[in-house]
């Protein structure tokens, strides 16, 4: 009976929630690393299940959408629907855990504690992998306290290693939890053991098997433990995530960055593992030469990890709560504020039961240990809940027997001054909650921008500045949405202002000069561009575009150098080899151009800019044989493509072959009817023709 209500609360709970949500622009339009998972679940969707780089994010949450995708099609609200189930699924398993390991009626209250938890509601809402975590924590947690209760056989320790394994893919410093039972199981329940390494092996073994026929290393799980170990222990950092380049947090320039940054720094290619061995030795290099900073700022992060506001990634619970009452009604009495202290007091009123709890002691220790070694997230600490949960349902049943409200011992007195002294430290204000709703409308304009939905994108830059103005990112997104919608002179002014915030903001200072290139500025462009390469020298494209615009304003040996250092950091860059091509060709060293615009060709075929380059090239020569058939080779990957029609058609006519080339200048006039080279061509050839 009890599963059945706590089932049915949770889901009516999260039924509600999405409903609420059904209407509101965060429901369709995906921010952050829930949009690089469902471009990540439609190719396996799409069958690609294998891929071609070792993962660099953990990597069961996007299969599972992909799985979900491959049977309903891309349909998010059955995603959600599901996630809502496995959620409900999620509280049961922590009611019957918290039954095997103290009573049926801290079953209850622990399971519709997770069943009321406002973060949860929220997180199982989200295409996030926090769903599959509290799954996977509340599954381990129920079978070690059935192992810890009977030492069941087979079923307990097959299917424990399984579900470990299983959260370690979905949360990587999981991995932690596996050590910790490892030595539980070999102390008091032997047996377990090789059928727990069972359900590791076979859990583990297909995605090492994969990271190796793709890399040729062993990755247990994904390639980004340096990295973001570096994240969380550096100079600058203050507990929370901080992109390597400001700015540039998006799931699609973390792996980009990190790697470009090292090998920069290294000075050659570097393998997965390698990239995350140098940024790891940085981490410790920060360490050692500085120990008491870092002491500081693990202290910073132990205190971020139980305090009561949920630290923001992509979106905020608390922009959620402006849509959905039940979450802003359930977030105002559910958080850590309250949760800690109650788990505080479940730990003392539980004491006596130490010998039979340690393990569920250490398990939580080892994954609040796994999250201060990087950084705090809310979704990070999120997989501690259940253990709190457990332990502030227990003080609920456990402290009436004990309390004495005519005269409190001297215990009791230390207990309350001790329990006082949680609540203000789970309380005490260190997050700012109106940046992470300026995070939330940021970060939803940008993905707006992307979908090509400008207007409404600007509305959300606009609620992220209004919230926090002096918030750098908004501005920068702004000037890109404002750019976007062709509202050029107030993007530049918006660029220029998260300069003026932050003066160092490299994404900024070229966003800001591509804007000026587009305005014919090509003085301030350059300028520009330079102040972006001094805060990033490594970037290829400000290379690149600054070889554009010096090549604009007339000097072409500076152009040529620009373009020289965009290739010297990534020879294998098309924009850059085929600017440096056209460049050299024009400037008479025509050998050397072909050969750039060729090797563009080579290194990006289904890119057909470069063979256009060389049709035209061909075209000037009078090479008319030759240049058809580049652009022959260019429509086959590009068909409506108005100006390789056009110039096919120049091609064809100068051959004599009038009768072929009269239905290409038609097609480029009727691609793009303003075309007024292909009008004067096919009017040409219509009247050749009746002669």
């Amino acid at each position: 009976m009890a599963v059945a209500v706590i089932f049915v609360v949770a889901l009516a709970l999260r039924l509600v929630h999405l409903w609420q949500l059904k209407s509101t622009p965060f429901f369709d339009v995906l921010l952050g690393d829930a949009n690089g998972y469902d471009q990540w679940a439609q190719r396996l969707a799409a069958g690609d299940w294998i891929g071609t780089e070792v993962f660099y994010q953990a990597p069961l949450y996007p299969y599972f959408l992909g799985v979900v995708y491959a049977i309903f099609d891309r349909d998010l609200l059955v995603v959600r629907l599901i996630q809502a189930i496995i959620g409900s699924a999620s509280c049961v398993l922590l009611g019957l855990a918290a039954t095997r390991l103290f009573s049926p009626r801290v079953g209850l209250a622990a399971g519709l504690g997770l069943a009321l938890w406002a973060p949860a509601i929220f997180f199982d809402s989200l295409l996030q992998k926090s769903v599959l975590d509290m799954f996977f924590m509340c599954l381990a947690l129920w079978i070690v306290a059935g192992i810890r209760n009977q030492g069941s056989g087979i079923r307990g320790g097959l299917p424990l290693g399984a579900s470990l394994a299983a959260f370690a893919l979905s949360r990587e410093n999981g991995l932690l939890l596996i050590a910790v039972v490892a030595i539980w199981l070999a102390l008091q329940h032997r047996r377990q053991l090789v059928f727990f390494a069972a359900g590791l092996t076979m859990v583990f073994a297909p995605v090492v098997a994969r990271n190796y026929s793709v890399d040729g290393g062993f990755y247990l799980t994904t390639s980004q433990f340096g990295s973001n170990f570096y994240i969380g222990n550096n100079p600058s950092a203050d507990g929370t995530y901080a992109s390597i380049r400001f700015g540039r947090g998006a799931p699609e320039f973390e792996r980009i960055d990190a790697k470009e940054v090292a090998e920069a720094t290294v000075g050659r290619a570097l393998s997965a593992s390698e990239v995350s061995n140098f940024w790891f030795e940085r981490s410790m290099n920060f360490i050692t030469a500085e120990p008491v900073k870092w002491l500081r700022l693990t202290g910073r992060k132990f205190a971020l990890l139980f305090n009561r506001a949920e630290m923001v990634d992509t979106e905020a619970q608390e922009s959620y709560q402006e849509f959905s009452p039940i979450l802003k009604l359930l977030g105002s009495i559910g958080h850590f504020g309250i949760l800690v202290p109650l788990a505080v007091l479940g730990l003392v009123v539980t004491w006596d039961d130490r010998r039979r709890l340690w393990i569920v002691y250490a398990l939580a220790a080892a994954y609040a240990a796994s999250v201060v070694m990087f950084f705090v997230f809310a979704r990070y600490r999120y997989p501690l809940v259940p253990f709190l949960l457990v332990f502030a349902a227990a003080s609920l049943q456990r402290l009436p027997p004990s309390l004495s409200l005519r005269r409190l011992s001297a215990r009791q007195l230390a207990v309350a001054s001790g329990l006082a002294a949680v609540v203000i430290f789970a309380n005490w204000p260190m997050l700012d909650s109106t940046l992470m709703r300026s995070i939330t409308e940021n970060n939803l304009g940008t993905a707006l921008r992307e979908q090509q939905r400008y207007d409404e994108a600007i509305v959300h830059h606009q609620k992220a500045i209004a919230l926090k103005p002096d918030y750098a990112p908004a501005h920068n997104n702004m000037g890109a949405a404002l750019r976007a919608a062709g509202r050029l002179d107030e993007a530049v002014a918006s660029y220029r202002q998260a300069l003026a915030l932050k003066p160092d903001f490299a994404s900024a200072s070229y966003n800001l000069a591509n804007a000026l290139l587009e305005q014919g500025k090509t003085g301030d462009s350059v300028e520009s561009f330079r102040r972006a390469l001094r805060d990033n020298p490594n970037s290829v494209e400000a290379h690149n575009n600054l070889g554009i615009a010096l090549a604009q304003r007339g000097d072409l040996a500076g152009a040529m150098n620009a373009f020289r250092a965009a290739l010297a950091i990534d020879a294998r860059s098309v924009h850059a080899l085929r600017n440096l091509g056209n460049l050299l060709y024009d400037a008479g060293q025509r050998v050397e151009g072909l050969a750039h615009l060729e090797r563009a060709v080579a290194i990006a075929p289904q890119e057909p800019e470069a063979i256009f380059d060389i049709g035209t090239l061909q075209l000037q020569e009078q090479n008319f044989t030759a240049a058809a058939a580049r652009f022959e080779s260019a429509l086959k990957v590009r068909p409506d493509w108005a100006e390789a029609h056009n110039n096919l058609g120049i091609a064809l006519a100068s051959q004599g072959r009038l009768v072929q080339a009269l239905p290409h200048f038609e097609r480029a006039v009727e691609l793009n009817p303003s075309m007024q080279d292909a009008r004067a061509n096919r009017d040409q050839a219509r009247a050749a023709l009746k002669r």
